[in-house]
């Protein structure tokens, strides 16, 4: 049985390489689908790891700073500090913007981090190169990913940082690189305006009649100084001390601070429910997609060759040859040209994914069950062919 499948393939060879090649491709296409999802999970499982906080505190009632945004008070994290549990609260701001360099320009999320050292939390945890941010102001760390190298000039809003660092696998949860810069200067590029925009507000303030009243003098400075410094922050990142239970701390807080504040397991939740949740349901259908058409090529193929074959079926048949033989030489078939596009697709996917922009992960688990849904896919493809050959008359051999 096995002679006869690899003998009939042998003499159909064009057929099965080019076939067995476009499967492979999408095979490959499949695996890299897989990989994309499993690395846009890693990626925000790395932003978490990476930002060494055991509690992120954001403003009550959002989802934190990496699903939506959250604003709070600059000095609360000395509040912070003083509940009973907390070894380190760090303010830390983020923000997603186009990052120039030269004549191009780099998506990133930029972190705006607070003075300290690379212990802190929020802080680049590892360097491939170059040294930590070590003055308050115009200095950058960025990710390998954005391309930037040791003394590049990044330009942000209207503020020029040398990047004085490298690191790597330092992504937000979309795959852009980050780029590090201090808090004060993220705070300012965030929440600046431009200058006919200040202009225009402050023409309006000193339009407004309920700020020229008389005997109250120095309101209407006030407001136009509020105006132009805001000292928000996204997040507060705190790191609790050993013995204390992290939902304990994060009760504390949000009773006594009026905030909102997320443990491992609730940031987990949102990234992957929330966040990656709508791209899984788009990578899920385009796998279903995938699998029918990847089914309709092997059932075509297999179909084909044995409609070529025909009679050499119905002399087996006229030999002697059980339907069990048959059907079995067939199912090989279509099982070998499973195997033949699994193989191709597993090593397309392995040095294709290094071309892609973003970070695909392969895992052999992820491997295996491809391999065995192709298998599958193969098997029942290859059951319309199968029909066919056993309602072969075995008088069609000398007819």
């Amino acid at each position: 049985m096995i002679s006869l499948a690899g003998r009939d393939i042998v003499n159909s060879w064009g057929k099965f390489i080019f076939t067995g090649v476009g499967l492979g491709l999408l095979v490959g296409v499949t695996l890299t689908m897989a990989g994309l999802y499993r690395g846009m999970v890693d990626d925000g499982m790395a932003l978490l790891d990476n930002s060494g906080a055991d509690l992120w505190v954001v403003q009550r009632d959002t989802l934190g700073p990496y699903a939506e945004p959250s604003g709070i008070p600059g000095d609360l994290w000395r509040d912070i500090c003083a509940v009973p549990g907390v070894a380190e609260a760090v303010n830390v701001t983020y923000l997603t913007m186009q990052v120039g360099h030269g004549d191009r320009d780099v998506r990133a999320m930029v972190a705006g981090i607070a003075a300290g050292d690379s212990g802190t939390p929020g802080w680049p945890p590892r360097l491939v190169a170059g040294r930590q941010i070590t003055r308050g102001h115009y200095e950058a760390v960025a990710d390998m990913g954005t391309g930037f190298a040791l003394g590049d000039v990044l330009r942000i809003r209207r503020n020029n940082y040398t990047v004085v660092g490298l690191t790597r696998r330092m992504v937000s949860s979309n795959g852009d690189p980050m780029v590090f810069i201090p808090l004060k200067d993220a705070q300012e590029a965030q929440f600046l305006k431009d200058n006919d925009a200040i202009l225009m507000q402050r023409r309006r303030t000193e339009a407004d009649p309920a700020l020229n009243r008389p005997g109250m003098p120095g309101l209407l400075e006030a407001v136009q100084a509020s105006q132009t410094v805001n000292n928000s922050v996204n997040a507060v990142l705190v790191r609790v001390r050993p013995g204390y239970s992290t939902s304990e701390v994060a009760r504390n807080i949000e009773r006594w601070q009026r905030l909102t504040a997320y443990d491992r397991g609730k940031m987990e939740k949102i990234l992957i429910g929330k966040i990656i949740a709508t791209a899984a349901k788009q990578i899920g259908m385009f796998l279903i997609i995938l699998a029918i058409v990847s089914a309709a090529i092997v059932a075509f193929i297999i179909y084909t060759l044995t409609m070529d074959k025909i009679r050499e079926i119905a002399v087996l048949k006229l030999l002697g040859a059980r339907n069990r033989t048959i059907a079995g030489m067939i199912l090989q078939q279509s099982l070998m040209l499973g195997l033949f596009g699994f193989v191709v697709g597993k090593v397309a996917a392995t040095f294709a994914t290094p071309l892609f922009p973003r970070f695909i992960m392969l895992i052999p688990s992820d491997s295996i069950r491809g391999f065995a849904a192709v298998m599958g896919i193969c098997a029942l493809a290859s059951l319309v062919a199968i029909r066919i050959a056993l309602k072969v008359d075995p008088a069609d051999a000398i007819s």
